[in-house]
């Protein structure tokens, strides 16, 4: 199917086309989905589609592009439609066997490398003491475990870090260690299998944990946009009120934190209430708290243990 029902067409018009066929569709983005599929199509990135209008694609790139636009008229994302997602300026690849990294998720990355670099920044290690360890708890694509590698290795940590990212489904841990392998970064992410923090490969002191689990509530999920229903339902679905994963995960970090350890989770907007009380009431001792997101909307939990 051609978007315009000819063989050729400039990047404009062919740009006008598709969007148009995107808004009809009910794309939320119709012109940015049009010119991401466009640069996918053409091998090029969206800057130069933008600044050429003229340009012609060939027939094999304008029939990528009208088969592109297609797929997202049916509602699958940008993202699985390029196969790929950028995240924290790391190019993942995507599919279907793993939820597409968000934007939003950026912060608790951000906010993971702020208390590493506090913690190797205030004293030295003592000889003999294991590596900083990071355990990603549900790494789906490996987003936030890679971009922790890459920038706290940039940063001069790479020595002094190691990470362990743990995933229920072998499809996603596949996926996930496909794209450390292509960022090298597999050399410091051990990737297990793992139901939250039941794992074979389980350690005995973590010092960080991160994660990102399922909080969206049971009822939700079908009433979500019709990208969602290309992702898999469990790693979006949290349960009657979202926090099923959450609290359990409370409830076992007890046993795997060390002293002055801690954990960050992402949590949903209108969560903020409902996960302090959580934590209270799973971990007394610990101190809790809720970053923002650039949005002022609750976004993180952060827990800390006391020496």
């Amino acid at each position: 199917m051609s978007v315009d029902g000819a063989e050729s067409g400039t990047v404009g018009s062919l740009l006008r086309r598709g969007s148009g066929a995107l808004v009809d569709a009910g794309s939320e983005s119709p012109r940015l989905d049009a010119e991401l599929l466009m640069a996918a199509a053409l091998g090029v990135d969206r800057t130069t589609v933008m600044a050429h209008p003229e340009a012609r694609p060939g027939t094999a790139q304008l029939a990528a592009y009208d088969a592109a636009i297609v797929r997202r008229a049916a509602g699958e994302p940008v993202a699985y439609i390029r196969g790929i997602k950028e995240f924290h300026g790391v190019a993942l690849s995507v599919d279907r066997r793993a939820l597409i990294p968000r934007p939003e998720t950026e912060l608790l990355v951000d906010l993971a490398e702020t208390e590493v670099r506090a913690a190797l920044s205030a004293s030295p290690r003592p000889a003999g003491t294991p590596p900083f360890l990071i355990w990603d708890v549900g790494t789906g694509s490996g987003a936030i475990a890679i971009a922790l590698a890459l920038d706290l290795r940039r940063r001069g940590y790479g020595a002094a870090i190691s990470l362990l990212a743990t995933d229920v489904s072998p499809d996603a841990l596949a996926l996930a260690v496909e794209n450390a392998v292509g960022h090298g970064v597999a050399d410091v992410i051990r990737f297990a299998p793992g139901d939250l923090l039941e794992t074979a490969e389980r350690p005995a002191a973590v010092d960080l944990i991160v994660a990102n689990l399922p909080y969206i509530p049971s009822a939700v999920v079908p009433t979500l946009p019709v990208a969602a229903s290309f992702e898999p339902t469990m790693a979006l679905d949290g349960g009657a009120d979202g926090l099923d994963l959450v609290r359990r995960l409370l409830s076992d970090l007890d046993g795997v934190v060390a002293p002055n350890g801690g954990a960050l989770l992402e949590i949903g907007a209108d969560q903020s209430d409902a996960v302090l009380a959580a934590a209270a009431a799973a971990l007394p001792d610990w101190r809790s708290s809720v970053h923002l997101d650039l949005a002022d909307r609750p976004r993180v939990l952060q827990l800390q243990r006391a020496a």
